[in-house]
Protein backbone atom coordinates (compact mmCIF):
# COMPACT_ATOMS: atom_id res chain seq x y z
CA UNK A 1 0.00 0.00 0.00
CA UNK A 2 1.54 3.28 -1.03
CA UNK A 3 1.96 6.12 1.60
CA UNK A 4 -0.90 8.28 -0.32
CA UNK A 5 -3.39 4.99 0.16
CA UNK A 6 -2.63 4.73 3.74
CA UNK A 7 -2.76 8.15 4.60
CA UNK A 8 -6.59 8.11 3.04
CA UNK A 9 -6.92 5.21 5.10
CA UNK A 10 -6.13 7.29 7.67
CA UNK A 11 -8.08 10.23 7.12
CA UNK A 12 -11.68 7.70 6.37
CA UNK A 13 -11.41 6.12 9.23
CA UNK A 14 -11.21 9.25 11.25
CA UNK A 15 -14.35 10.94 8.93
CA UNK A 16 -16.43 7.68 9.38
CA UNK A 17 -15.89 8.09 13.14
CA UNK A 18 -17.43 11.99 12.79
CA UNK A 19 -20.89 12.32 13.26
CA UNK A 20 -23.47 12.56 11.17
CA UNK A 21 -24.68 16.05 11.08
CA UNK A 22 -21.75 16.74 9.86
CA UNK A 23 -21.63 15.30 6.74
CA UNK A 24 -21.77 18.07 4.95
CA UNK A 25 -18.58 19.14 6.36
CA UNK A 26 -17.29 15.97 5.55
CA UNK A 27 -14.94 16.97 2.65
CA UNK A 28 -13.57 20.39 4.24
CA UNK A 29 -13.11 18.26 7.17
CA UNK A 30 -11.40 15.49 5.09
CA UNK A 31 -9.49 18.08 2.96
CA UNK A 32 -7.89 19.58 6.93
CA UNK A 33 -7.05 16.59 8.08
CA UNK A 34 -5.09 15.74 5.39
CA UNK A 35 -3.04 18.90 5.01
CA UNK A 36 -2.70 18.60 9.40
CA UNK A 37 -1.19 15.10 8.67
CA UNK A 38 1.07 15.65 6.11
CA UNK A 39 2.64 18.67 7.66
CA UNK A 40 2.98 16.95 10.77
CA UNK A 41 4.59 13.76 9.12
CA UNK A 42 7.46 16.64 6.93
CA UNK A 43 8.47 17.64 10.34
CA UNK A 44 9.19 14.13 11.22
CA UNK A 45 12.54 12.85 10.47
CA UNK A 46 11.73 10.16 8.42
CA UNK A 47 12.88 8.38 5.60
CA UNK A 48 11.31 5.81 3.28
CA UNK A 49 12.03 1.78 3.14
CA UNK A 50 13.54 1.90 0.52
CA UNK A 51 15.78 4.42 1.89
CA UNK A 52 16.39 2.30 5.16
CA UNK A 53 17.21 -0.73 3.15
CA UNK A 54 20.25 0.73 1.26
CA UNK A 55 21.57 2.62 4.50
CA UNK A 56 20.85 -1.20 6.34
CA UNK A 57 23.15 -2.88 3.38
CA UNK A 58 25.63 0.09 3.62
CA UNK A 59 26.33 -0.83 7.33
CA UNK A 60 26.40 -4.33 7.14
CA UNK A 61 28.62 -3.99 4.23
CA UNK A 62 30.69 -1.98 6.54
CA UNK A 63 30.60 -3.56 9.38
CA UNK A 64 31.71 -6.94 7.34
CA UNK A 65 34.64 -4.61 6.15
CA UNK A 66 35.97 -3.62 9.61
CA UNK A 67 35.71 -7.44 11.00
CA UNK A 68 38.25 -8.63 7.86
CA UNK A 69 40.48 -5.65 8.49
CA UNK A 70 40.51 -6.29 12.54
CA UNK A 71 41.02 -9.81 12.05
CA UNK A 72 44.37 -8.19 9.95
CA UNK A 73 45.49 -6.23 12.64
CA UNK A 74 45.41 -9.29 14.74
CA UNK A 75 47.17 -11.65 12.52
CA UNK A 76 49.74 -9.14 11.77
CA UNK A 77 50.11 -7.78 15.45
CA UNK A 78 50.63 -11.93 16.13
CA UNK A 79 52.97 -11.78 13.12
CA UNK A 80 55.08 -8.55 14.66
CA UNK A 81 54.85 -10.61 18.10
CA UNK A 82 56.10 -13.61 17.18
CA UNK A 83 59.34 -11.84 15.51
CA UNK A 84 60.01 -9.42 18.68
Amino acid sequence: MSKDARLETFIQHIIASLPEDLSLAREDIRKNIRSAVQSALSRLDLVTREEFDVQAELLSRTRAMLDEMEQRVRELEQLRGDKS
